[in-house]
C-alpha cells in the first residue's frame, strides 16, 4: 500500500536517516500538460499553508503546487513512490 505523501514528505524533512541522499518531486504542471522534476532543495514547505508545497521556478518565481498533483518523488534517481494520474 502507498503512503500518503504528506507522511512520505514529513519523513524526508524530519527523519534524517531516511533523508540520506538527492532527492526530487515530479509534479504534473498543467500549463506545460507534463510531469516536471525538481530538486527538493527547491521545494519550501509553510508551515501555515498545508497540502501545498511551493517550488522555485527557473525564471525566479514561486508556484503552489498541490499535492494531489505531485506524481512521483525520487531517491538518488530510483523512483521510490508513484501516483497515476
Amino acid at each position: 500500500m502507498m503512503i500518503p505523501i504528506g507522511e512520505l514528505l514529513n519523513r524526508i524533512l524530519w527523519d534524517d536517516e531516511f533523508a540520506q541522499g538527492k532527492f526530487e518531486i515530479g509534479y504534473y504542471d498543467s500549463a506545460e500538460n507534463q510531469i516536471v522534476r525538481v530538486a527538493f532543495a527547491d521545494v519550501d514547505f509553510d508551515s501555515e499553508v498545508t497540502e501545498f508545497i511551493s517550488v522555485n521556478d527557473s525564471d525566479g518565481g514561486v508556484l503552489l503546487v498541490p499535492w494531489h498533483r505531485i506524481r512521483d518523488v525520487y531517491r538518488n534517481g530510483e523512483r521510490i513512490w508513484h501516483r497515476e494520474h
